[in-house]
């Protein structure tokens, strides 16, 4: 499975089509078809672009590894970074700015309400 294959397959399970994950990333339009087109990789940034945005390690982008992640582990901040700044949606349509900050307000609040009741001994 190429590259192309892996981010047209992720894509479609995240329920994106491949013009809205250039267009979060900021990449131009055709990137990921010239990905195809001319068999060659992305430099280290942009493969950490997709990595991060698909919460997949790079080796599994690559073809080295068939697990998605690397860790079981997330980090809230960072994950709340990550998807409220990459097109976040609910049913279907894109929050505004104010909706997204009301959203990482409200989940980091229930996450430290509730945190101590989810640690492990």
């Amino acid at each position: 499975m190429t590259i192309f294959d892996r981010i047209k397959k992720l894509a479609k399970e995240h329920s994106k089509t491949l013009r809205q994950v250039t267009d979060d990333l900021q990449l131009s339009q055709n990137y990921i078809y010239n990905l195809k087109k001319s068999g060659k990789q992305p430099n280290a940034t942009t493969l950490e672009k997709f990595a991060d945005y698909f919460h997949v390690s790079v080796d599994y982008l690559l073809g080295r590894e068939d697990e998605k992640s690397t860790s079981d582990q997330k980090d809230l901040k960072k994950f709340l970074d990550d998807n409220l700044n990459y097109g976040m949606t609910y049913d279907g349509q894109n929050l505004t700015d104010e909706e997204k900050e009301r959203l990482k307000i409200a989940l980091t609040q229930v996450f430290y309400k509730y945190k101590d009741k989810f640690k492990k001994d």
